[in-house]
């Protein structure tokens, strides 16, 4: 069975970039394939890949069959049939990776079918990959829906701010609340300046009861990758966040 790494923490801390990087590192390590959820509608730019169809557009599909012209299911076939033939076009496959696009909701519509249908993936194709790696969305959605019940490792990303600290508090307090217990749960501090916390963040830290895997320094150059459409992924091997992540990453044993 894959190990199931879930990567969540408050909105702009630079949690997608990092899943990026840890996903490019287990692969770079020999532990491919790794199957990459994302589930934030972002992973996708950090790797410069286009899936051929989200798993929100399949939902539209499905719902608009019949009654939209754009939208047609095969004659004779039920639409479960069809969503099930059409869900593997919703995994990009890549050398050593494939990637799965949660992709937004629709209208008025909620992520219901959509959290149902990463559900089933995830539980379905967990068997094909050493690692399963989930970039969550900003916020505690997948993992109050209990879509990750099954993870092994529950990494949380914040900033230098004890805002992103205190998120990354919520979200480990709602995991115990709902009984997962993942074998491993801790902290990465991204972005920060000469890649030294002060005082006041590390009591944060402290106060939330949070375990503290490491630091990831601030890099111009990732900010200069992401405004140029560069994939994160393309950064040098002696990039400061990549090594830093790299050495956490060792710690953790994955």
């Amino acid at each position: 069975m894959g190990h199931v790494i879930a990567v969540s923490g408050k909105g702009g801390v630079g949690k997608t970039t990092l899943c990026g990087l840890l996903i490019q590192y287990l692969c770079e390590s020999g532990k491919r394939p790794v199957l990459a959820v994302d589930a934030d509608a972002n992973l996708n730019e950090v790797f410069g890949v286009e899936p051929e169809v989200t798993l929100g557009e399949l939902r539209e599909e499905i719902e608009r069959a019949g009654i939209d012209p754009r939208y047609q299911i095969p004659s004779g076939m039920t639409k479960q049939a069809y969503l099930e033939m059409r869900l593997s076009d919703a995994i990009a496959e890549e050398d050593d990776y494939d990637l799965m696009v949660m992709g937004r909701t629709q209208g008025q519509g909620c992520y219901c079918f959509v959290n149902g249908l990463v559900q089933t993936q995830v539980q379905k194709l967990q068997s094909h990959y050493p690692y399963i790696v989930v970039d969550n969305e900003a916020g505690m959605e997948h993992i109050s829906r209990g879509i990750l019940p099954m993870m092994e490792v529950a990494i949380l990303v914040s900033d230098c701010s004890r805002r992103g600290v205190q998120a990354a508090g919520r979200i480990a307090k709602l995991m115990k609340e709902l009984n997962f217990k993942p074998q491993k749960t801790g902290l990465i501090v991204n972005r920060v300046p000469d890649g030294k916390l002060d005082a006041g963040t590390l009591e944060e830290i402290r106060n939330q009861g949070l375990e503290l895997l490491g630091v990831v320094p601030h890099d111009d150059q990732v900010y200069q990758y992401d405004c140029n459409g560069k994939p994160i992924i393309q950064l040098p091997k002696d990039s400061p966040v990549r090594s830093a992540l790299g050495e956490i990453v060792e710690k953790l044993g994955l």
